[in-house]
């Protein structure tokens, strides 16, 4: 029905949505670092965050399946830096930040859910993410104000108008907010009266939102989250015949890694920065027989090529020496038989931990999202046989096994290189997310990889 949008630095939910504010040798031994040669510029501690939430909101229409509700569940990614940010489930890019100065500009991009029962969602393809513009106001430590203008790519826009609090009590933070959105007619048309398939109209209105976000320090990396908000809609919307509910309720709860808010940020890191180039070939099997070595070749030998950038966050995770990186990356998938190219865009968070066994090694795990702007073979063919609409945006994985090069050859000039395999994956989580479009299935790429500190 709508379109999904890319999504790459920050992905997220509607305006009247929201979640906690986040301020953000024989035997095997782990290894803080490798002994470098290679000068690599150092970099602080970074604002970070990994967190799995599942969301559940009542469903305002009626429907002849009876729900009532819909959950969905989130992977969400935090990072926040002087020229881009991650917030769960919206991100952007900062056109104007400048320290002293209550005010900042940015671009930014935010999933919105449509709520209708899950066995449709697919057919529907309902959620979607909109990209706009904020500015907002710092009005103490504790409040600040928002103002948005949002849209979706067929122009249906709205916009927001938003205050909220940080408040912290030793290990809570609470975020009470309030929200006024203003939807024009082709949005309320869109999102409530579903003119694609209906071809009705209704008029433009507003609609307010208050709810209250919570974070909970349970000790070291380890954070509970939670937020709960309800919606009043406006007349027009409530008006129309497919809706029943005029108040609508919405809660999240989950778990996440961040900083450690009883130490003090780093001022410098021990892991460097990398870049990796890697080059792989997809194959049908599933991850648990790719890891038992029972990996089957892709009988139209499709291929992807891909270079990641890594910037660490932090190099300890609950006080184990664990380098942790946000990593976008970029692929592209090369044309075949059966396929014409396309480009894979990627954000994630991966972790290391290095190990001697007797040469220094590192597995490695990333979590994040992935968007192509051409669904493959491989997944298109799968969801076709399942009678799905495939989704371009889905959950991504990275597994990696690599080895330091120069430790192996004892060449330290080269101690800032490793070589290894990874397996690039995405997903749609089971069917449990409504964002990636409520499918099982994805692909495997099975990789080469070789990768430069910095």
């Amino acid at each position: 029905m709508m379109n999904k949008a890319v999504w790459l630095a920050g992905i997220a939910c509607t305006a009247t949505v929201s979640y906690p504010a986040f301020s953000s040798a024989q035997e095997s031994e782990p290894v803080k670092e490798v002994e470098q040669t290679v000068t690599t510029k150092k970099v602080s501690e970074q604002k970070w965050g990994l967190a799995a939430v599942s969301r559940t909101a009542s469903i305002p229409f009626e429907n002849e399946i009876g729900d009532d509700s819909v959950t969905t569940f989130i992977p969400m990614m935090f990072f926040e830096n002087d020229y881009f940010f991650l917030d769960g489930i919206e991100g952007g890019g900062f056109l104007y930040k400048e320290k002293g100065s209550p005010y900042e500009l940015s671009v930014l991009t935010r999933m919105r859910f449509v709520d209708i029962p899950a066995s449709i969602q697919n057919e529907y393809e309902g959620d979607t993410a909109d990209i706009g513009m904020r500015l907002r106001y710092h009005i103490d430590e504790i409040w600040q104000a928002d103002l948005e203008f949002m849209s979706d790519s067929n122009f249906d826009w709205h916009s927001n108008a938003r205050i909220e609090a940080n408040y912290e009590f030793g290990d809570w933070e609470l975020s009470p907010h309030a929200n006024l959105r203003y939807k024009s007619s082709d949005f309320n048309s869109t999102y409530y009266a579903f003119e694609q398939y209906t071809n009705d109209r209704i008029g433009a209105g507003f609609d307010a939102t208050v709810g209250l976000g919570a974070r909970y320090h349970v000790f070291s990396n380890l954070y509970l989250l939670g937020s709960a908000n309800v919606t009043r809609l406006d007349d027009n919307a409530y008006d129309y015949e497919g809706v029943k509910e005029r108040y609508q309720g919405e809660l999240y709860l989950g778990f996440g890694f961040f900083n450690d808010k009883a130490k003090a940020p780093k001022s410098e890191l021990s892991n460097p920065r990398y870049i990796r180039i890697a080059h792989g070939w997809a194959t049908p099997s599933n991850i648990g027989d790719i890891f038992k070595f029972n990996s089957e070749k892709d009988e139209f030998n499709n291929q992807l090529t891909s270079f990641f950038y890594g910037h660490p966050l932090t190099d300890e995770l609950f006080g184990w020496p664990i380098d942790i990186y946000l990593t976008p990356g970029v692929v592209h998938h090369w044309s075949s038989d059966v396929q014409s190219s396309s480009t894979e865009y990627v954000a994630a968070i991966k972790a290391y931990y290095t190990f001697n066994w007797p040469t220094k090694w590192r597995f490695g795990v990333a979590e994040g999202l992935s968007y192509i702007d051409k669904v493959t073979y491989i997944e298109a063919t799968e969801m076709e046989e399942k009678n799905k609409v495939p989704s371009n945006l889905l959950n991504y994985l990275d597994f990696s096994f690599d080895v330091n090069v120069g430790d192996l050859f004892n060449q330290n000039d080269l101690n800032n290189m490793w070589v290894g395999y990874s397996l690039h994956h995405r997903s749609a989580i089971f069917e449990k997310a409504s964002q990636y479009g409520r499918i099982k299935g994805g692909s495997n790429y099975n990789t080469i990889y070789v990768q430069f500190d910095f």
